[in-house]
């Protein structure tokens, strides 16, 4: 299949994308790109669910319902602003007649800017001031990951605006394990080292490797303890913070969903797991048949482990660890609970 990058002249053909503030327009731009289908390819199947915003640029794309053509999208014609078969789950299947390209979006990538961009009097280039030339592609990675459609739109703006660019050099320490948590953090530019100093390795141990777009320091602000590991520049860069309580209120607030044993008992019977994110020997000591102990301060290094088709309940002994650990969840795509009150809390 044939890729090539999108311009914001044929983004504004289509509709709402019109209705775009030109820069954020551009930053879409950025983030989307021309697919191809081959004559008889399938764009999507009669009761398709994924949430994609199809638009077609060129040829013809057959709707068939029941082995029946019963309509078709041509593109450049009028009916061809808009999306396509827009309703979940798909009333019919897409088939190229031709030779079709589309373009592909994801619909709550693109209800967010439009939500984000229709309530708000500010443009992505007035916050993108805030920061360094192309920082609208940290700002994008975080409205493109799922935990963000759960932030209301007002809150999103006033984070972005609330943010603060502190720029740093290689071998500089951004937190240092032990301090007092302070900021939430979003790397911009360059790349860090997060590492755990332990009784046996004073240098400390690697846990986790970061990149543009990558966030870290929420454990610390969310369980109201001191930081559990420290983060070092590996090269020059640069980080967005937030403040603590700027964090709490608007971010994670919004992103956490708690429930109880009986709600969490039924989500695990359901297909879902148990994540305990407490200290291996507070593991060993006591924990909930099934479950699966991977501690607070390794989640980033063992996330990829974790099945994102699966729902977690994050526990802990009192609900503050778990819930940092779901956070983190949330915030790469995962669907997680936390368990309200830990697993200490005498079930009634």
């Amino acid at each position: 299949m044939a890729i090539e990058q999108v311009s914001t002249e044929l983004l504004r053909g289509f509709s709402p994308l019109d209705g775009l503030k030109r820069d954020n327009l551009a930053a879409l731009a950025r983030k989307v790109q021309i697919r191809e289908l081959s004559p008889g390819q399938l764009l999507f199947k009669e009761g398709d669910t994924e949430k994609r915003t199809f638009y077609i640029v060129s040829g013809v794309l057959e709707l068939v319902d029941d082995a029946k053509v019963v309509g078709k999208v041509e593109g450049g014609s009028e009916f061809s602003r808009n999306p396509v078969a827009p309703v979940y789950p798909r009333r019919v299947s897409a088939r190229a007649r031709d030779r079709v390209q589309f373009i592909s979006i994801d619909s709550d990538l693109l209800d967010v800017m439009l939500t984000w961009d229709q309530t708000g009097t500010y443009e992505v280039s007035d916050i993108q001031g805030k920061g360094d030339q192309g920082s609208e592609d940290w700002m994008t990675m975080l409205l493109q990951t799922k935990a963000f459609h759960k932030i209301p739109p007002a809150n999103i703006q006033a984070i972005f605006m609330r943010m603060q660019q502190i720029n740093y050099h290689a071998g500089d320490v951004i937190l240092k394990q032990g301090a007092e948590g302070d900021y939430f953090y979003v790397l911009i530019r360059g790349a860090a080292l997060v590492t755990r100093e332990t009784p046996l390795s004073k240098e400390g141990i690697k846990l986790a490797e970061l990149n543009v777009g990558d966030t870290f320091g929420e454990e610390a602000l969310i369980s109201e303890a001191k930081r559990n590991a420290t983060v070092t520049m590996q090269s020059d860069g640069a980080v967005m913070r937030l403040g603590k309580d700027d964090f709490k209120k608007l971010l994670n607030e919004p992103m956490l969903e708690w429930v109880d044993r009986a709600e969490a008992e039924e989500i695990v019977r359901s297909g879902g797991a148990w994540l305990d994110v407490r200290l291996p020997s507070e593991f060993e000591n006591h924990h909930l048949d099934g479950a699966t102990n991977i501690p607070l301060y390794f989640i980033r290094l063992k996330i990829s482990t974790l099945d994102q088709s699966k729902k977690y309940v994050v526990c802990c002994d009192t609900g503050r660890r778990s819930s940092a650990g779901a956070y983190i969840l949330s915030e790469r795509g995962y669907h997680a609970y936390v368990l309200r009150g830990g697993i200490n809390l005498e079930q009634s």
